[in-house]
């Protein structure tokens, strides 16, 4: 149990200190407008024709809140909805061209970042696939506790 809580202290600490050293560049870059709305920009940008089911499955949201922050980027004009000829029942999303450099500068900045991190990743690559293995699964094992809890 020591193990676990040290494991996953360092893993909170981690996605803290990457989330301090990249946000203000990501303030000054995305001023205007919110984590969760460049998250689904993100999302959307990544994944071409998508619906809000599964935005919602990838982002861990509800449908509901999905459909609100779609409206709002709709809205802001960063994406569109549309409905493709074979299937009229299904709403799919894409990024207008605002949408598009908003993704762009995210995933720019995102580079940097990781390029930044690039020696510690060098210095040793049997240990960071072997960290990435364990990650792997455990990431299968929440996958399935996340499938009972629904």
């Amino acid at each position: 149990m020591d193990t676990q809580i040290q494991f996953l202290a360092e893993l909170n600490q981690l996605m803290d200190k990457l989330s301090f050293l990249s946000r203000d560049q990501l303030k000054v870059a995305l001023k205007g407008y919110k984590a969760a709305e460049v998250h689904t920009i993100e999302f959307i940008g990544q994944h071409p024709a998508t619906n809000a089911t599964t935005i919602a499955n990838a982002l861990y949201v509800t449908r509901g809140a999905v459909s609100k922050m779609t409206k709002r980027l709709i809205d802001r004009g960063l994406i569109t909805r549309y409905q493709k000829p074979d299937n009229q029942k299904e709403t799919y999303f894409q990024l207008t061209q605002q949408g598009q450099t908003i993704f762009a500068t995210h995933e720019r900045l995102t580079r940097q970042f990781m390029q930044r991190d690039v020696p510690v990743f060098d210095e040793n690559p049997q240990e960071v696939a072997a960290t990435l293995n364990f990650l792997h699964e455990y990431n299968q094992f929440l996958d399935q506790q996340v499938e009972q809890q629904k």
